[in-house]
């Protein structure tokens, strides 16, 4: 949207990325965001006003209970539209953009005090997609905490005995997804980030991608472990995701890894200022095929690579810009995507690899330091 077009966000920054972005500071209940004629406004409650004064920097920071004075009205029962519409006529403004995920109630309660509200077309904040250095580095703390949380997955995978039956033990336990889950979520919690639906899916399940993954683990099949935390302190995150084996891969197994692993390289090495997020995908696809893995529907369910190769990541956990075969976007400096191409059949069952690239003037840099093995 416009800068210069005055803009209402009502919401938490816990869970609103938008107002997050704007004013860099967690409060875990709605509160007002103003831009009116280039200044910022938030107004808050006074549990909150003390730490705004130290942590938000680029706005003028309003007491709700001095306007609630000045209404002589209980605004806990009233709602915020009063303190809204007091501001807006103290600054002569009628018209505003909201975002689309705008609140219908409080919508209707300002339009029929005669304020104009037009949702943003597209997003809210478009400067939100380049990342500037600092922003880089809070995306990097992310996969940080993420690659601990693999680290100790896989230590664990590696402490594993094989039974008889192929299961997996781990201190004379069968070793579950739930179990492997929970020691990866404990260690990122350490870490400092907020793992959240961490997947762990082996054999038959890591051909579903988003299948969080659940009961025994089994040796000589691939495990997916896709690891996304946030960051509890900046609210920005990271994304890794590694295929793994205890045991013995078969030799198809194996060359789809490589496979996929050759993919990733591909997909990096097309990316850069100014390429379509159509055509990373495009020759990955391409690879694939040519190395004999073909993408396409067979007994009513698709196999192959059918998912995007990437997308933006940030204060979402997806966000734009998007890296796949309808992307609408083009690559720019500064954009931060993740690069996880995966091959998935039920026979064999699913092989993903996932990075963090750094679009830059002369190509991309990876942002993430954790090895890719197939056996451990």
């Amino acid at each position: 949207m416009h800068s210069k077009e005055s803009l209402l966000i009502y919401a938490d920054s816990e869970h609103c990325a938008d107002m997050l972005y704007a004013v860099g500071m967690f409060v875990p209940d709605p509160f007002v965001f103003l831009r009116l004629n280039g200044e910022n406004i938030v107004i808050l409650n006074d549990l909150e006003i003390d730490r705004a004064k130290k942590n938000i920097t680029n706005c003028t920071i309003l007491s709700s209970s001095e306007y609630s004075q000045k209404l002589g009205k209980k605004l806990n029962r009233r709602g915020p539209e009063e303190i809204i519409k007091m501001v807006l006529r103290e600054r002569k403004i009628k018209k505003l953009s909201v975002p689309y995920q705008f609140p219908f109630g409080l919508a209707k309660q300002l339009k029929a005090a005669g304020f104009k509200l037009k949702p943003t077309q597209g997003p809210v904040f478009p400067e939100r997609e380049i990342k500037n250095a600092d922003e880089v580095k809070k995306i990097s703390a992310a996969l940080m905490m993420a690659e601990v949380g693999l680290a100790e997955g896989i230590q664990a995978l590696k402490r594993s005995r094989i039974a008889r039956n192929g299961k997996l033990m781990l201190n004379q336990l069968p070793l579950t997804s739930e179990k492997l889950r929970s020691i990866i979520d404990t260690a990122i919690l350490q870490a400092g980030g907020l793992p959240a639906n961490t997947i762990v899916a082996g054999g038959t399940q890591s051909c579903d991608p988003h299948e969080r993954g659940h009961g025994p683990l089994k040796a000589h099949q691939p495990i997916i472990l896709d690891v996304f935390p946030r960051s509890q302190k900046t609210g920005y995150f990271g994304d890794i995701t590694r295929t793994v084996v205890r045991g013995k891969a078969s030799e198809r197994l194996q060359k789809m890894y490589h496979t996929v692993q050759e993919g990733q390289a591909i997909a990096f090495r097309e990316m850069g200022n100014g390429v379509s997020g159509k055509v990373p995908h495009a020759k990955v696809l391409e690879w694939f095929e040519k190395q004999g893995f073909p993408t396409g529907q067979k007994k009513g369910r698709m196999q192959g690579f059918f998912h995007g190769t990437g997308h933006g990541l940030g204060l979402e956990i997806h966000e734009a810009p998007r890296v796949s075969p309808a992307s609408p976007n083009t690559l720019l400096t500064g954009h931060v995507v993740t690069v996880e191409p995966g091959l998935y059949y039920p026979d064999i069952g699913g092989v993903r690899l996932e990075d963090v690239a750094y679009v830059s003037e002369n190509g991309t840099r990876n942002l993430t330091k954790f090895e890719k093995v197939l056996l451990v």
